[in-house]
């Protein structure tokens, strides 16, 4: 941690007020050079998609995990009609693929889709790994999480009319028996689910986000990431929740 982020971690403490909780608090730090958020869009209605999923859960071993890579699955509910609605699907995860499309950030509408910092990466097909990051330093992005609430704050010496803030709850160890459509049979087991997302605009650089209930007992992360108008991200922070 440089001396300027230990600055700005000092300041953003004693600006946040401390809440009475039953959990300690806890610190998501991304500064320097983003950490490259890996996006799937899946479907476990989708046959071609089991690989995929089985490929994102690797990087859950990587050593470079939340520091290098934040890895994420989209569950997308286009393939519901094929006779298995996807429990982990929704609709504003389809919609952000269509976004993408609309920004010339993607060829297509399809899965398995995958995103490298907001931009289509179609290397899984080549059986290709992911790629180096080239992205250049990014701020500071600091975010505390007190039970259910986050406070996050984000510092840059580049100025931005508008930034947008992502926050994704992330669940891991994620079982369906599925039943019907085209993974019939077939017992999935699901890493990097996002169970929640949000996002908010503002011209300040400071939000705060009420999370949902989840369930303590299990391992769940956050990813936390800033972006203009491109949905391209600036930067990352993200880690394991510690269930205290």
């Amino acid at each position: 941690m440089t001396f300027k982020t230990q600055q700005l971690l000092l300041s953003l403490i004693s600006l946040l007020i401390p809440l009475q909780s039953a959990y300690s608090e806890q610190l998501f730090i991304g500064e320097g050079q983003p950490a490259q958020l890996v996006e799937l869009y899946t479907s476990e209605g989708c046959s071609s998609c089991p690989p995929a999923d089985q490929y994102l859960s690797t990087l859950k071993s990587t050593p470079e995990l939340w520091q290098k890579v934040v890895p994420m699955a989209f569950h997308v509910d286009y393939w519901d009609y094929l006779g298995w609605k996807d429990p982990f699907a929704q609709t504003q995860f389809k919609q952000r693929q269509y976004d993408y499309q609309k920004l010339g950030n993607s060829s297509g509408i399809y899965t398995p889709g995958w995103f490298i910092n907001g931009k289509e990466w179609r290397g899984f097909f080549q059986r290709q790994a992911i790629p180096s990051n080239t992205a250049t330093k990014g701020g500071t992005l600091l975010a505390k999480l007190n039970a259910n609430t986050l406070s996050i704050h984000y510092q840059t010496e580049k100025k931005h009319k508008n930034l947008t803030i992502n926050v994704a709850l992330l669940g891991f160890d994620q079982y369906s028996q599925i039943h019907a459509g085209e993974n019939r049979g077939r017992s999935l087991n699901h890493q990097f689910v996002v169970l929640h997302k949000a996002h908010k605009t503002n011209k300040n650089y400071d939000w705060k986000f009420t999370l949902p209930p989840w369930n303590r007992s299990k391992q769940h992360a956050l990813a936390i990431w800033v972006h203009s108008t491109d949905l391209v991200p600036i930067q990352v922070a993200a880690g394991w929740i510690k269930n205290i």
